[in-house]
């Protein structure tokens, strides 16, 4: 049965009360597998993801109209951006419009900036673009949002959003995202450098953009300091450079 996150964050959990595997954004729509004890066993349906949330972060399912575009917005209680802010958004959540009001969209959670979103099937162009975005953000194992995100919920976040499927760690990413290119290949813009346990946006030939727990941000780092740097920590060489 098909539902939707209905909380802006929610971690989605290996087992009940278990750690978390990843996290899902508000309008995220889940197949519910089955609920017990207040727990509901779901597959998230943008990358069959499949883990355990609270059965009440889930709502009935609405088709959504917008998705939030901008780092992050607010949901204000009226049209004024003086108004109390209800709760807090991140970049990839869904809404359904109820209605448009003097720069606002109207919502379930509150009135949203309408420049702070964009159309369902909207996309936007440059995956690095988009993953840069978040510069600075906390490191967070699992994380999907702006609170903090990993390196594969940072890769994810961007491919997303610009129409490509993606999984959601960085492993299933590695076999099943892009084309493995030849071992010498020049890194472009755009480039995915995986190692074991890690993946990592090539900025430009000499710099990449990750999530990484060295630095605990999404950062810039140069390239071949970063390649031997994984390396001398024991995270070992680069197992593939692949080309979405």
């Amino acid at each position: 049965m098909q539902h939707q996150i209905h909380s802006p964050v929610v971690n989605l959990l290996r087992r009940p009360n278990g750690p978390r595997d990843r996290q899902l954004l508000a309008g995220d729509s889940v197949q519910i597998l089955e609920t017990n004890a207040g727990w509901s066993h779901i597959c998230a349906d943008k990358d069959a993801y499949v883990g355990f949330v609270r059965a009440e972060a889930l709502g009935a399912y609405k088709e959504a109209t917008h998705w939030v575009s901008t780092l992050a917005t607010h949901a204000y209680a009226q049209a004024n951006i003086k108004s109390p802010d209800q709760l807090s958004l991140s970049f990839g959540s869904r809404i359904t419009a109820i209605s448009t009001e003097g720069g606002f969209v109207e919502t379930e959670f509150g009135y949203i900036p309408q420049s702070h979103l964009s159309e369902i099937g909207v996309l936007l162009t440059d995956p690095v673009e988009v993953a840069a975005k978040f510069l600075g953000t906390p490191y967070l194992w699992g994380g999907n949002s702006r609170m903090g995100l990993d390196c594969s919920g940072l890769v994810q976040a961007a491919l997303l959003a610009c129409g490509y499927a993606c999984p959601g760690d960085s492993g299933d990413q590695e076999q099943n995202v892009g084309t493995l290119l030849d071992p010498g290949t020049p890194p472009r813009r755009g480039d995915l450098l995986f190692w074991k346990g890690h993946v990592a946006w090539v900025a430009d030939a000499n710099t990449l953009l990750h999530a990484n727990a060295y630095h605990m941000a999404v950062c810039y780092e140069p390239l071949d300091s970063a390649i031997e740097r994984i390396q001398s920590q024991g995270d070992g060489p680069v197992t593939a450079h692949k080309r979405p």
